[in-house]
């Protein structure tokens, strides 16, 4: 998926902003779940994006951990963003090594897809209103309002992991997919 999104989703305007098929997305989700062959290459990649937010949604605790949820959105309070890079540092220090990998990756894709904002309308503000509440939400619910304010703030915090990836996880990011 990520390859996927990655190849073709800097070239596709709204990536990640536009829905696929829903009936597509839930008949390709059985399949996968199921352990059958799919070949995404065959789909929309707008029903790769979606399978793959919904995929993120599906990781219990999410992948940034509900349990580091308000040190997450406390980083964004910090002063300047060599604090908020270090504080972020620490916070993925935190994590699984597993969550870390596939942050990493997704970073790469993001990252790029942003380098081609111009073409696809995906800068690093639209693309952290489309994943942020895929890659982060509070360990417990809560009323509209604070919901709405988390959503804001956690938006922001994968704007600016978007716009500083590089200095974050590595300028190594921008080759994690090689040469595809």
């Amino acid at each position: 998926m990520l390859s996927l999104l990655y190849q073709e989703g800097p070239s596709t305007e709204g990536i990640f902003r536009r829905s696929g098929s829903a009936k597509t997305c839930k008949e390709l989700k059985e399949k996968l779940d199921s352990g059958a062959e799919v070949d995404l290459a065959c789909e929309s990649i707008f029903v790769t994006a979606s399978l793959f937010k919904d995929f993120l949604r599906n990781i219990p605790g999410s992948i940034l951990s509900s349990q580091l949820c308000d040190k997450w959105i406390s980083v964004m309070d910090q002063g300047n963003n060599e604090d908020k890079i270090k504080s972020i540092q620490r916070l993925i220090e935190q994590l699984p090594r597993a969550n870390v990998v596939l942050l990493r990756y997704i970073f790469g894709v993001l990252h790029g897809i942003e380098m081609r904002s111009e073409e696809n309308q995906m800068n690093a503000f639209n693309l952290a209103i489309c994943i942020a509440p895929s890659l982060l939400w509070p360990p417990v619910s809560s009323t509209p309002d604070v919901e709405s304010e988390f959503t804001k703030k956690i938006s922001s915090l994968v704007q600016f992991l978007t716009e500083n990836c590089c200095r974050i996880f590595g300028e190594e990011i921008t080759s994690l997919f090689g040469e595809i």
